[in-house]
Order: C-alpha cells, then sequence, then structure tokens
C-alpha cells in the first residue's frame, strides 16, 4: 500500500511516529557514546593515561610470582604497574631484570637515599609484588625539570648575571679528596660560580626554577656521576636497587628441611622422655614400699602422742615408771637439807654476833686504835696523791673525758 494511497489523518500520525522513533534512536546513541566515553575517561584516570609516568628498572634474583601488569605499591597505595619481567643475558651478573612505571605523584617520593625495591610476599601460594619505600634523604632520581650543560664558563656567568635567584645546580660539585663542596640545588651567583668552575673539570649542569615542568620526565639522577642526566621517554628508565626476600614456597622449604633435619633429635627425645617416665614409674614403686615400711612408725608415734596427752605423761616418758618415786625421794632430801641449812645459819650468826661483840669491847679498850687507823688512812691518800703527781706515772691516773652536758652561763 503506496503513502499517498493513506488519508491525510493517517500519513500525519505516521510522520509524528518517524520522528519519534527518529530521536529515539539519537538520545539511545547519544547515550551509548556518552557511556562509552565515560567509561574511557575513568578507565583512562584509574590507569594514569592523563598523568606523568617515570619508568624505573631492578634486579632481582628470581622472577616466581611477579607478572606483567601486577601492581607496584607504596605507602599502602597502588602506584603503577609492572612492564615487563625478562632475564639477563647468559653471561651478565643479575638474573631477572624488571621494569616499571610509577604515576605522578608518587615518583616524586623517591629519592636518590631511602627508596629501594622490595619484593615481598602477596600470598600464601607464591605470588610476589613489588613494594617501594619513600625516600629519606637525598635528591628527587626522575624531575620534570629542564637540565641544561654550560660547557663555557662565561657563557653561564652571563646568565646567571642577567637573570639571578633563577639558576641553580644540578649536581655535586666535589674537591680533589671526594667530598662535596657544593651540593645539587645551590643557588648560583657570581661569588661561588669561579670556585665551582675551578673544581668541576668538564661541563657544568644547571637548570632554570622559573621554567614551567614539562609534561613527561626529562632528566633522572645518575649517583655515580653525582648529576642529573637527560631522560629520554619511552626508552630510558631509572635504576633503584632492590631488597628480595625469599618466596614462601622457598620459606616452606626451608621450614620443612630444618624439622626433617631436627626430626632424629626430637625422636631421640621422646625416647629419653619414654626413659624418664619408666624411672618415675619405678620411683613411685619404691615410694610405696617405703610407705608402707613407715606405717608402723606412724602407729608408734600415735601411741607417744596419745600418752603425753595424759597427765604426767611428759614424766613418765622421759623417766620411766619409777622416775616419779625418785623425784618425790629427791624433793625429800632437799626439804630436810634446807631445814639443816637454817639451823647451821642460825648458828653461824650467833658466832658472828660474838665476833663483833669482841671485836667492839677491843676497841673501847684501846683508844689508840681509831687514831692508828685514821692516821695509816690519811697517809695512804698522800701516797696516792703523789704518785699521781709523778712524770712517770701521771698518764696512768689521767681523767677520761665524758659527754658532761655545758654548763648554763
Amino acid at each position: 500500500m503506496a503513502l499517498q494511497d493513506l488519508t491525510p489523518q493517517l500519513r500525519t500520525r505516521l510522520s509524528r511516529m518517524e520522528r519519534a522513533v527518529g530521536w529515539f534512536v539519537f538520545l539511545a546513541t547519544a547515550l551509548l557514546v556518552f557511556g562509552f566515553g565515560y567509561y574511557v575517561y575513568h578507565t583512562a584516570e584509574r590507569k594514569g593515561w592523563f598523568v606523568i609516568k617515570a619508568k624505573f628498572h631492578t634486579y632481582i634474583q628470581s622472577s616466581t610470582g611477579l607478572n606483567i601488569g601486577d601492581p607496584v605499591v607504596m605507602m599502602g597505595f597502588s602506584v603503577g604497574d609492572i612492564l615487563s619481567v625478562h632475564p639477563m643475558q647468559p653471561r651478565d651478573p643479575h638474573n631477572v631484570e624488571v621494569a616499571f612505571e610509577v604515576r605522578d605523584p608518587y615518583f616524586r617520593y623517591i629519592w636518590s637515599e631511602g627508596s629501594v625495591v622490595k619484593v615481598n610476599a602477596a600470598d600464601f601460594l607464591g605470588k610476589r609484588q613489588l613494594e617501594i619505600t619513600r625516600g629519606t634523604n637525598g635528591y628527587e632520581i626522575c624531575v620534570t625539570q629542564p637540565v641544561s650543560t654550560f660547557t663555557n664558563v662565561d657563557a653561564l656567568r652571563q646568565i646567571v648575571v642577567s637573570q639571578p635567584g633563577q639558576w641553580q645546580l644540578s649536581q655535586d660539585v666535589t674537591n680533589e679528596t671526594g667530598d662535596i663542596v657544593f651540593h645539587a640545588f645551590t643557588m648560583l651567583d657570581t661569588t661561588n660560580l669561579q670556585q665551582i668552575a675551578d673544581l668541576v673539570h668538564g661541563p657544568i649542569y644547571a637548570y632554570n626554577n622559573t621554567e614551567k615542568d614539562k609534561k613527561h620526565i626529562v632528566a633522572s639522577w645518575h649517583a655515580r656521576n653525582h648529576h642529573y642526566e637527560e631522560f629520554t621517554p619511552g626508552r630510558d628508565q631509572a635504576w633503584l636497587k632492590a631488597v628480595e626476600s625469599p618466596a614462601v614456597t622457598d620459606q616452606l622449604q626451608a621450614m620443612i628441611s630444618q624439622v626433617q633435619t631436627a626430626l632424629p633429635n626430637i625422636l631421640a627425645l621422646t625416647n629419653r622422655i619414654a626413659t624418664v617416665l619408666d624411672n618415675t614409674a619405678s620411683a613411685t614403686s619404691n615410694l610405696n614400699l617405703t610407705l608402707v615400711a613407715t606405717r608402723p612408725v606412724l602407729t608408734n608415734f600415735a601411741g607417744i602422742t596419745a600418752q603425753l596427752r595424759e597427765p604426767g605423761g611428759l614424766a613418765v616418758l622421759a623417766l620411766g615408771t619409777n622416775g616419779s618415786g625418785q623425784i618425790q625421794g629427791v624433793l625429800t632430801n632437799a626439804s630436810s637439807l634446807l631445814a639443816h641449812t637454817d639451823t647451821n645459819l642460825t648458828a653461824m650468826l650467833f658466832n658472828l654476833a660474838g665476833i663483833t661483840s669482841n671485836l667492839n669491847t677491843q676497841v673501847q679498850s684501846d683508844t689508840n686504835m681509831l687514831g692508828g687507823i685514821s692516821k695509816m688512812v690519811t697517809d695512804s691518800d698522800d701516797f696516792i696523791q703523789g704518785l699521781k703527781r709523778h712524770w712517770l706515772l701521771r698518764s696512768a691516773f689521767k681523767v677520761k673525758p665524758t659527754n658532761a652536758p655545758p654548763v648554763n652561763k
């Protein structure tokens, strides 16, 4: 049925439907293109397609657990990916070379001192990953600031004079003994430029700190030559030292080897433990026999303690059954002895009273006796005082000082 055979109303409705279908297809196509573009942009942003990336390489002993595309981490963040893992030439001293890239701004944390590549175990199935440690000192290994090489000192001097405070060193300047006199990033001026020219026997590396950073890596630090060298993007790679730990499988194999080595000693130890247990069982058996032998002793000790609880039990135990009568006889003899002693003491006192009475009578009858005794005492005192004053015996009568309290004035 041709379109011109339709009624005007049907032709109008059909035109409207065609326009609606066309708008629907257009909007669906636009949404599809927008979604695909957003997916590509999000993927590019996640993979770092729009940021600056620095390429590094390192040498390791084994490629076990490392694959192309595996993430590279730093401080717990995913900062890049592994680009290649391949073996070295047969006569090369290294085994495996691993190339990887680090995105901006994380490559700015990689410095000449303190930054290494750690090859750590990622799981218990042999998987490993690369971890870069943050630098602690030194210089950034990769920079985006252009570095200029000057072979003519006069030309560099004219630039420094015309642009003061803008040019800095891109190298370490050492003296004859190898000591660093001027560090990299030292500001250049007319004062130190002549000293640097006298020490450097070759080109001088410097950069202008006012120039904008490039959108790619332009120079890398050469540790052996102590200066920044030009970096060709896509071809040159900076080098990092690797610290490789053995894979989990190797560690398990070493552990199993140690267990196998120690197993005979463990078996010998179990045999010794069995011998000790047998000796312990024998000792307990002998102890049981000893307890059976000591049972009569314990019975006798119980009888002794029961006897001690009775009145006078300690005396009967110590002196026997006749001890009580013997003690009673001793007490009777002691009482009799005390009675005779009292009688003898009374008689002795009477005799002493008679002696003193006779002495009193003689003293009263002889009046010169007391005077003689008094004179003898006085003469004895004078004799002693004379001995005290003699030079030979004076020290014998010296009075020792005492801790007498001070006299209050």
